[in-house]
């Protein structure tokens, strides 16, 4: 279902590379506000060394952001020491497919990792890519965000009981 994640994880760092190896995903795009870091631009600990470790397993990376402040995005993507495409327009297939370019990576090898089921799963999904779901770093958000919050609540709520009764 296009509403629906592949995977869904506390963070970023749960996702590890037996899980990539497993579903053959060769390439990563990440989502910035509320997935990699907070309103008040805070990165999530850990996920610098999280980034390297799967770097050094051969994992390509790629920020794929809606935010229109390339600042903001470029000094994410400089600590990471990875390419970045700010103002993607997710969920549409525009900037996926030139994340898909700059990485060289088909989309059935590639996973997108981000904290909204409307940008992310939803973008991911419509590329046949595989989608990781994650909670939002922090419960502070952009208003418009704030908004879409609880029909998100609802579909995850209807995936656990979906992913559970299997």
């Amino acid at each position: 279902m296009l509403l629906y994640p592949d995977f869904y994880f506390k963070n970023v760092k749960e996702v590890d590379i037996k899980l990539l190896k497993d579903n053959n995903i060769k390439a990563l795009l990440l989502d910035v506000d509320n997935t990699l870091i907070d309103l008040d631009r805070n990165i999530l600990d850990g996920a610098v060394e999280w980034c390297n470790n799967l770097k050094e397993e051969g994992i390509k990376f790629c920020i794929l952001s809606n935010s229109n402040k390339k600042d903001k995005v470029e000094k994410v993507a400089k600590v990471l020491d990875i390419p970045y495409i700010f103002f993607g327009t997710k969920p549409l297939k525009r900037g996926f497919k030139k994340a898909k370019k700059l990485l060289n990576v088909d989309f059935k090898n590639m996973a997108i990792i981000g904290d909204q089921i409307f940008t992310d799963v939803i973008g991911g999904n419509r590329c046949k890519m595989y989608t990781i779901l994650v909670e939002p770093i922090s419960t502070r958000e952009l208003f418009i965000t704030s908004i879409k919050r609880g029909v998100e609540n609802k579909i995850i709520k209807n995936y656990y009981k979906k992913s559970n009764s299997k």
